[in-house]
């Protein structure tokens, strides 16, 4: 009787870990649609900024901007490590770490200083953990990063790239591709001097075009705007990839659930079964005795 109770309460116990794991599934299904809905769009505007910094080149102006002018020495680099608030994620998190920690190492050896910010509380407790000091902490960029935050850590970096008192600035973050490809990444920000200025096919066509105001003055804002649409956009895919990670996860903890609960009812009817016999047995041979006497 009493393996078969043990049984009942294990049988219990992981039916109610299935609807939290269920329910988790549900709602990081819902989150990442609305994640990768915004992921989408940041890439698609990112993509049209491009384009016209490629209509100003077509149309002979040449692209000169402080944040995409490299220093002389690049002695200083700060890494921004993007990570997650919670976990129940797969290996989201340790993918970017393991990243993140490698990058590190190699900086470490070419560079005199080495800045880390990190965002996501499982970020931060890994690089507490391994005693690696961070300068920077970020824990309000959750699910749904608003462009107005990062927008005020993008102007800091700025800041600080132009003063001098940065040399490079490097993203550590998971890329998000499509809903059955994300992988961590290494994408340096500052100097913003990787925008592809290239069409498709790899030709650009002279067209002449008129611009007003000046080439130069378009130049001025859109760069900037480019800039900050680059860090958002890295905000808004490592979201979206945490969502997927998460849903991925909690759909194989559902799964796993229900092939624990099979197995668990079979073994507590095979115990009730060899219960019910032995009880039967034990009632037939009573039985037997008092017709003896």
């Amino acid at each position: 009787m009493a393996k078969a109770r043990a049984l009942e309460r294990r049988r219990r116990s992981v039916r109610n870990i299935r609807k939290i794991t269920r329910t988790m599934e549900l709602i990081s299904t819902a989150r990442f649609k609305r994640a990768m809905d915004r992921a989408m769009a940041a890439s698609a505007y990112t993509q049209r900024l491009t384009n016209l910094l490629r209509h100003l080149v077509e149309a002979g102006t040449e692209i000169r901007h402080p944040l995409m002018q490299r220093h002389a020495e690049t002695r200083r680099v700060l890494v921004l490590v993007l990570t997650s608030n919670r976990g129940l994620c797969g290996g989201f998190n340790s993918g970017v770490l393991r990243l993140a920690l490698s990058h590190l190492r190699s900086l470490r050896t070419k560079v005199e200083q080495t800045r880390i910010e990190v965002s996501g509380k499982r970020g931060i407790s890994a690089f507490k953990y391994r005693r690696i000091p961070v300068d920077e902490r970020y824990t309000h960029f959750d699910a749904r990063p608003q462009f107005e935050d990062v927008e005020r850590l993008a102007v800091r970096y700025w800041d600080a790239f132009s003063s001098g008192d940065v040399d490079q600035v490097d993203v550590v973050y998971t890329k998000f591709e499509s809903a059955s490809r994300q992988y961590p990444v290494v994408e340096t920000l500052l100097p913003l001097s990787s925008l592809d200025m290239e069409e498709e096919n790899g030709l650009l066509h002279a067209v002449e075009y008129e611009f007003l105001p000046s080439p130069e003055s378009i130049l001025e804002e859109i760069v900037p705007t480019a800039y900050k649409m680059r860090l958002f956009r890295c905000f808004l895919e490592s979201a979206a990839a945490e969502q997927i990670a998460r849903m991925v996860a909690m759909k194989s903890a559902t799964e796993n659930a229900d092939t624990m609960l099979a197995n668990l009812s079979i073994a507590y009817n095979r115990a009730r079964q060899t219960q019910i016999t032995s009880e039967i047995l034990e009632i037939v041979s009573g039985a037997e005795a008092l017709e003896k006497q």
